[in-house]
């Protein structure tokens, strides 16, 4: 519904609907990585009441259009849970961050199903799933479904950013670059970014709050670069200058905005 700032409220259950997809993306999807390089990393992976020890993928080189390129399987919430592999129990900190990432990923997919709703997009994807998808729209389907992956890409990884504020210390990561950054669609951007920012936490992440430091920077990391992606898009205009509110979190979203992260 409509605020009286004029700015739109995302409701918590439209939120909600989406934790189981956004719960089975952190615990195992299949990417095949089309931009950045896949080298060796450790798979750590907690098996219920035993312990664990590290052991290693060989990945093939994931440059995009390469073939040979193959499938990986992330657990993201396994990574987390392995952050520091001497302790059996989950921390609080851990729990934070898989929560805040389950919460963003569905408050970004919210925001997607809004945008399909307001744009022709929502037509134009029943149109396609029943076969009936004018050859005349296919541009237009396109440049949309380009268009909703930046705006559910740089939600999730602003609120994400904003979510993981408060338990931000001194400790910083660089994560360097994010390269996987598809826009096919809102899964595929969605997709690309977990995938590397499991491989991101195995590299970077030793104990509990260099796994927020990587997580946070990636976030940063990833808007910026949806932030310059979205320049030269010509369908996000509307949720450019769209304002929406998610009451539970405080959390504003205003276009392709970053909004301020509370300090730790």
């Amino acid at each position: 519904m409509s605020l009286a700032s004029g700015r739109m409220e995302l409701r918590e259950v439209d939120i909600r609907k989406h934790y189981p997809a956004a719960t089975a993306m952190l615990q195992k999807l299949d990417h095949t990585p089309r931009i950045a390089k896949a080298t060796e990393i450790p798979v750590q992976e907690r098996a219920a009441m035993l312990g664990t020890r590290r052991r290693f993928r060989t990945s093939a080189s994931g440059l995009a259009m390469r073939s040979g390129a193959r499938a990986e399987d992330v657990h993201l919430l396994s990574r987390i849970e392995n952050v520091n592999k001497d302790d059996p129990i989950i921390s609080p900190l851990q729990a934070t961050v898989m929560n805040g990432l389950r919460r963003a990923l569905a408050i970004a997919l919210a925001i997607g199903d809004a945008f399909s709703d307001t744009s022709d997009l929502g037509d134009l994807k029943r149109a396609n799933l029943q076969g009936s998808l004018p050859a005349a729209r296919k541009s237009d389907f396109t440049e949309l479904l380009q268009a909703e992956a930046l705006v559910v890409g740089h939600v999730f990884a602003n609120a994400l950013a904003f979510l993981l504020g408060p338990h931000e210390t001194d400790v910083s990561a660089k994560p360097g670059e994010v390269e996987e950054v598809l826009t096919d669609n809102a899964r595929l951007i969605l997709h690309g970014a977990l995938w590397e920012m499991d491989r991101d936490i195995a590299a970077h992440a030793d104990d509990d709050a260099q796994l927020v430091a990587t997580v946070a920077g990636f976030a940063e990391e990833l808007m910026t670069k949806l932030e310059l992606r979205a320049q030269t898009s010509t369908r996000i205009a509307a949720f450019a200058s769209a304002s929406w509110r998610v009451e539970a979190d405080g959390f504003i979203i205003c276009g392709l905005t970053k909004r301020p992260r509370p300090n730790g």
